[in-house]
């Protein structure tokens, strides 16, 4: 029996995403854009929301799919490194989620930010670490974007403030992130993505509060993906319509299965902010394929008949090579061409995952804090035998 969260994913009759509104535009015989119709979006203290008619060009429908593949195919290899037990620690995998943040980064500006929880591989990919830089930094080696020191949990990029481990925790950062552009005449947002299972969190209803009442720019994105680590959302919430949980936050459910929608969606919300109207909430309805982490088998609280039901019927990824298919967007063989390179790439940023050197002993106290002065010390094991603090490289973000 599927849950409530499955059935809200897998209910075909309510998607008609696969549905082409117009014929699609021809060039030298081949579709250059076609016009789709997303499910309805369902809104919160909003008179209008994003239009469900969405036109997908083919350079972005193979962009799209392509950034969605890699996020798929280097989460499988994270996941076999753990089962290598070369990852060692925590690893959060983000396959089944790949439209959420494919969709709001399609959307994202050059100055826009974005600050997540620790399912955060993908993020760090899209945001512009390579494949290397993160699985080099799961595998804590020194070619890792935080040269192996910080794992999953402290991965960053230029305006991409990490992945957190603190529950919840990331959301009033964002919401000083957004501030920060705010206060200095920026035009920019800040996406600060949560679980489900963060939705709970008493800081999160004091930043909504604060936010709203600052017009802050800040998108609050709550990634239901049905499960917070192994309770499932309609056990953990009187309220599992997430999008209204933000009282005077205007708020938008979409389905976070659909990269288009989630596009279109994260447009209207950037939108939003930029009128001035402060800050809005955007749930998206996704789910999770592995368990919470990788020391979760994700079997033991549904069933393993739910996690097949949802990938057969509503991957975001085969859904996505199923549009551009059937409307001529692209070629069988140009699919097969993009996944090849993309698994030869990931393949390749995993061998020197496995054998790069590990930092040494002397540079574990560099760059530990942003703007260090000479009385600058680390806390060691023993009392009164402080280490010095090092400068190696350059600050990001700052």
């Amino acid at each position: 029996m599927l849950s409530n969260v499955a059935k809200n994913v897998t209910q075909r009759g309510l998607f008609g995403n696969l549905k082409v509104l117009t014929t699609p535009a021809q060039k030298n015989g081949y579709a250059t854009e076609a016009t789709f119709e997303t499910r309805a979006y369902k809104l919160h203290n909003l008179d209008c929301g994003p239009s469900t008619s969405v036109t997908l060009t083919k350079d972005d429908a193979l962009k799209y799919y392509s950034q969605m593949y890699a996020i798929r195919r280097m989460e499988t290899s994270a996941g076999n490194l753990y089962k290598e037990k070369i990852i060692r620690g925590f690893c959060h995998l983000y396959s089944g989620q790949e439209a959420c943040a494919v969709g709001m980064k399609a959307a994202l500006r050059e100055d826009d930010s974005v600050i997540t929880a620790y399912r955060c591989h993908g993020w760090t990919y899209l945001m512009g670490v390579s494949y290397q830089g993160v699985l080099a930094e799961l595998t804590g080696r020194q070619s890792g974007c935080a040269r192996g020191k910080g794992g999953s949990m402290h991965m960053y990029s230029k305006n991409f403030y990490g992945g957190n481990g603190i529950v919840g925790a990331q959301v009033p950062l964002g919401v000083g992130i957004a501030f920060a552009s705010q206060y200095n005449g920026k035009k920019a947002v800040c996406i600060a993505a949560y679980g489900d299972g963060a939705a709970n969190q008493g800081q999160l209803f004091e930043v909504f509060n604060m936010a709203k009442l600052w017009k802050t720019p800040c998108i609050f994105v709550c990634e239901n993906n049905g499960y917070g680590m192994g309770t499932s959302a309609e056990r953990a919430s009187a309220n599992v319509n997430y999008y209204t949980r933000g009282d005077a936050v205007p708020g938008i459910w979409v389905d976070g299965m659909d990269v288009l929608a989630v596009r279109e969606a994260t447009r209207f919300a950037i939108e939003h902010c930029d009128s001035g109207k402060g800050p809005i909430l955007m749930e998206t309805a996704t789910y999770r394929y592995s368990g919470h982490s990788m020391s979760d088998p994700g079997t033991s609280y549904r069933s393993r008949d739910e996690i097949a039901e949802v990938r057969q019927t509503r991957d975001p990824i085969t859904s996505l090579r199923e549009k551009i298919l059937q409307n001529e967007l692209a070629t069988t063989e140009e699919l097969k061409e993009i996944e090849a390179k993309i698994r030869s790439e990931v393949d390749a940023a995993t061998k020197v995952s496995k054998t790069d050197k590990e930092i040494s002993v002397d540079e574990l106290c560099t760059d530990i804090y942003s703007k260090p002065d000479n009385t600058t010390s680390i806390r060691n094991t023993l009392p009164l035998a402080e280490l010095a603090h090092k400068r190696l490289g350059k600050a990001v973000n700052m």
